[in-house]
């Protein structure tokens, strides 16, 4: 697509672009997660399963993992200001839109339009990871990827905002934020490097799309987007399940619910800055097996059946031997660790693929996105056909064995062969 330009960490531009990028991101992600909290509130209204609850909270997710990596190649082709800027006023065209959504096919449609927030995502990688040397990248993404804790806004303000004027109130208030991040990201910001390089020069003009596409044939890609997929997607998930689980399991009110379902959100994202100071550090390989380790310990405890953590029988009237502050201890360590994998995961994508960063990282959000969607609606419908409210751990402890068994087998094989060693590792 482009020579590669030396993004120089003290450009004047680089804190610009990076903490404006970040807020956008957290507003952004505060619009991608609002049907955690609204979705409640629509499935007492029309009566949906657990099933169908899933697939609508799961939604937005879907659209939000699919076009990441279409962003994230005009990203690289057209420069971040641009694309972010018209990713940002279409998802609250959509989120204004929902607030008149009165059928559940009407809802499930204007869910996918509010997802377009979620792209912004691969976006945003792209763009901020070209005002910064490779040595500082992976501080600099995941200070970005803190915008996840839009999250656990949503989760703060939406209940009560939801409880005073109804959750159409909601819609409408979050799109209005949006506009103006959009309008003061437009305004305050500038091109990355490449863009105004391109421009100056008329070097380096970009590739056909196959080019783009090619480092996806790497196996390596794949594997990033594995461990992508627990380590955003299924924070994405429980982001969304959280509230509907305390609610089922433990009684909690809708509003106890959001504030609890924050305190997993909060640590799940701001840590992301810390994981990637870690990797700049150690190593991508140390932080993303600390975090399959642990979260493999709590998965497996979390995901124990019911029965067998002293379940009493009684809807509505549910008591575990794991109570709710025993529960939140966990989730909050599950989160912190989430955090750490996600900015690893991260790290790697700009060392190895400096000329393709747009495609490999839109891949790699969109296969974690996807979990975001899979996940939620995989766990309405163990919730139905089980009855288990724990058989979304137990889901979660089998990707995470999975991706930490082909993590160490690749490790393994890098090991035999040193000069096949990556740097991010």
């Amino acid at each position: 697509m482009t020579q590669a330009l030396k993004p120089d960490h003290s450009h004047p531009g680089a804190t610009q672009a990076l903490s404006l990028s970040t807020i956008a991101f957290t507003v952004c992600f505060a619009v991608w997660t609002i049907f955690s909290i609204i979705g409640i509130r629509i499935k007492d209204e029309l009566g949906l399963t657990e099933t169908e609850f899933g697939l609508l909270i799961g939604m937005p997710i879907l659209t939000g993992s699919l076009v990441r990596m279409l962003l994230g190649i005009w990203t690289d082709r057209y420069g971040g200001r641009l694309v972010y800027t018209l990713t940002m006023l279409a998802a609250a065209v959509a989120t204004f839109l929902l607030a008149f959504a009165t059928t559940y096919g009407g809802m499930l449609v204007a869910a996918l339009g509010v997802g377009l927030a979620g792209g912004s995502f691969a976006v945003g990688v792209a763009y901020v990871s070209r005002f910064y040397a490779t040595a500082r990248q992976g501080t600099a993404l995941g200070i970005f990827g803190v915008g996840n804790v839009g999250a656990a806004v949503t989760k703060f303000v939406a209940p009560f905002v939801m409880i005073a004027w109804g959750w159409q109130s909601v819609a409408l208030i979050w799109a209005a934020a949006l506009v103006v991040m959009t309008v003061v990201f437009w305004l305050a910001t500038e091109d990355d490097p490449v863009i105004r390089g391109r421009r100056r020069t008329g070097a380096g003009q970009v590739r056909s799309f196959a080019a783009e596409f090619a480092p996806l044939r790497d196996l390596r890609v794949w594997r990033f987007s594995l461990y992508y997929f627990f380590a955003f997607g299924a924070f994405v998930a429980l982001a969304l399940w959280l509230p509907r689980y305390l609610i089922g399991v433990y009684g909690f009110d809708i509003a106890t619910a959001g504030i609890v379902g924050a305190a997993y959100s909060i640590p799940a994202s701001i840590f992301r800055a810390y994981g990637g100071v870690l990797s700049d550090r150690y190593g991508a390989r140390a932080v993303m097996y600390t975090m399959f380790l642990v979260a493999a310990a709590v998965t497996a405890l979390l995901g124990l059946p019911d029965y067998s953590l002293g379940l009493v029988a009684g809807e509505g009237a549910m008591a575990f031997a794991i109570g709710p502050a025993v529960f939140i201890v966990l989730v909050f360590i599950l989160g912190f660790v989430m955090s750490l994998g996600k900015a690893a995961v991260y790290k790697h994508i700009p060392v190895y693929y400096p000329q393709n960063v747009g495609a490999v990282g839109g891949l790699v959000g969109m296969i974690g996105g996807l979990g975001g969607f899979v996940l939620p609606f995989a766990f309405g419908v163990l919730r139905d056909v089980t009855g288990q409210w724990t058989s979304c751990f137990m889901l979660l402890f089998l990707i995470v064995a999975a991706s930490l068994a082909w993590m160490h087998l690749a490790i393994r094989n890098i090991e035999r062969a040193p000069a096949l060693a990556p740097a991010a590792e």
